[in-house]
């Protein structure tokens, strides 16, 4: 895996890297909690383990309480739930490893990013917010549901330097979230 960052003529920084799986996973947790359908996802999984908490106190009570397909599919759904952004991670994960390296160059007009097989322009307006996560900074289209992400990985950034010139040029062209 190759990152570094540098500083280019006309550009203000360079990021060279290979996605991993935990950017991707990452990326998916700063979008679901800032989107609606992410937030919602969020609120089953609270609710989850209280509707087994519930039937559990029913059938210790002696009352009647659900069967086994009740059970199964709470136990399925909560799954679901818990494993959907790993899986989603893993999938983009596999499409991105096939496009190459990414080259990303930041700039006060917006993002380049080249691979080996493809290229796109992203201008900020396209990418209106972001989050800085502990290992990224995420940029979110400007839908409810943030359907457009784009991932800068930290680790590509050669010192904290361009670091902070990274982080400054997101917080002039787009709204920190």
């Amino acid at each position: 895996m190759t990152t570094q960052g540098r500083e280019l003529e006309g550009a203000v920084v360079e990021l060279e890297y290979q996605p991993t799986t935990a950017d991707f996973a990452e990326a998916l947790n700063a979008r679901a909690k800032i989107s609606r359908s992410g937030r919602m996802q969020r609120k089953l999984l609270i609710l989850m383990p209280a509707l087994a908490v519930l039937m559990g106190i029913t059938i210790a009570s002696g009352r009647h309480g659900p069967g086994a397909p009740v059970w199964v599919g709470l136990v399925f759904v909560m799954l679901a739930v818990i494993l959907t952004p790993w899986l989603q991670a893993r999938q983009l994960y596999r499409f991105a490893v096939r496009q190459g390296t990414c080259r990303t160059v930041v700039r006060e007009t917006g993002i380049e990013v080249a691979t080996d097989h493809s290229t796109m322009t992203v201008r900020w307006p396209m990418v209106p917010r972001y989050r800085e996560t502990p290992q990224l900074f995420v940029l979110f289209s400007g839908d409810k549901q943030a359907t457009g992400i784009t991932m800068l990985p930290k680790r590509a950034v050669r010192g904290q330097e361009e670091l902070d010139r990274l982080r400054s040029v997101l917080d002039r062209n787009v709204r920190r979230l």
